[in-house]
């Protein structure tokens, strides 16, 4: 916890230590935040009982968090739990997992004799120690080592690997190519879609070859707007318009594209809702399509 406080006072660290909590209200830790100006919110688990889930996710839907980073939570997360925070928790664990996962990972390394160990961080899921790695270090084990010795050169190696990860894995919202990805993979979704570029953007396309209409246009804070976007068809001018008196901060009309029904969606955000982009994408495709394909999906849609 105190590595990422510190980590997170780098210039260019994309993140901020917005809370500290916990289940036991008297842990070490939530002092040392506190004295690190850190806000902290002591929870006693044992007090509140079945309401303790209850109480923290309150903590963190008003602090307005984006990420949770366990660390040292040695408390079982129930199912219901994770999955209000699914993709937005993380946790490190002191392992080369999927190598000894759960407790006592130094006494099971030295057991199986391996060389190297090391520390993981990874997506929190159901199933403990299983969530999709973020990142790995590894540590040379020692002839002489015993499970206190290997703990304590494994945790400088934990220090160095968390405030990095989060850092990489928060910093990818602000991303052009993690967001043109993402932006990939929902619009080649679509049917008879191509990648092509638009005047050196990336952008996707719908149709044979030689008659294929943009449905989607990448947009790099080009022309003075401050967003990584992308662009899809809207019904017209007072459509775009509206949308964007309405959330400022989502849509913006790009220059140039705007007077032909163009309208940005801005991307550079924590907690996008992708499933607004998609249905974003396919509305822009159906605009564009052939009307052989229009079809196809219509009645698809109807069956």
């Amino acid at each position: 916890m105190a590595a990422l406080i510190y980590a997170s006072r780098a210039e260019d660290c994309p993140y901020e230590v917005a809370l500290v909590t916990g289940d036991k209200p008297d842990a070490p830790g939530l002092e040392v935040a506190g004295a690190e100006g850190v806000e902290v919110h002591p929870l006693n688990a044992k007090s509140l009982g079945a309401a303790y889930w209850e109480e923290l996710q309150r903590l963190l839907e008003n602090a307005g968090i984006d990420l949770v980073a366990l660390a040292g939570f040695m408390r079982i997360i129930p199912d219901e739990f994770v999955a209000k925070w699914q993709g937005r928790m993380v946790n490190i664990h002191p392992s080369l997992l999927p190598n000894h996962k759960g407790l006592h990972s130094h006494e099971a390394c030295l057991a199986a004799g391996d060389r190297l160990t090391g520390a993981t961080v990874h997506l929190v899921t159901p199933e403990l120690d299983s969530g999709d790695i973020l990142g790995q270090v590894e540590v040379a084990v020692l002839a002489n080592d015993t499970a206190d010795t290997l703990a304590e050169r494994v945790l400088v190696a934990e220090h160095q690997l968390y405030p990095r990860v989060v850092s990489q894995y928060l910093g990818r919202t602000q991303d052009f190519d993690w967001i043109t990805g993402k932006v990939g993979e929902v619009a080649l979704m679509l049917p008879e879609t191509s990648f092509q570029t638009s005047h050196g953007s990336p952008g996707w396309k719908v149709g044979a070859k030689s008659s294929s209409k943009f449905f989607a246009i990448m947009w790099n804070r080009h022309h003075g707007e401050e967003s990584i976007g992308v662009l899809v068809k809207c019904s017209g001018q007072d459509e775009m318009a509206q949308l964007i008196e309405a959330e400022p901060a989502l849509y913006f009309r790009p220059a140039y594209y705007g007077p032909s029904d163009w309208i940005g969606i801005a991307l550079d955000r924590p907690r996008v809702d992708w499933d607004h982009v998609a249905a974003w994408l396919q509305r822009s495709w159906q605009a564009v399509a052939p009307p052989r394909l229009t079809k196809l999906t219509r009645a698809a849609d109807e069956f």
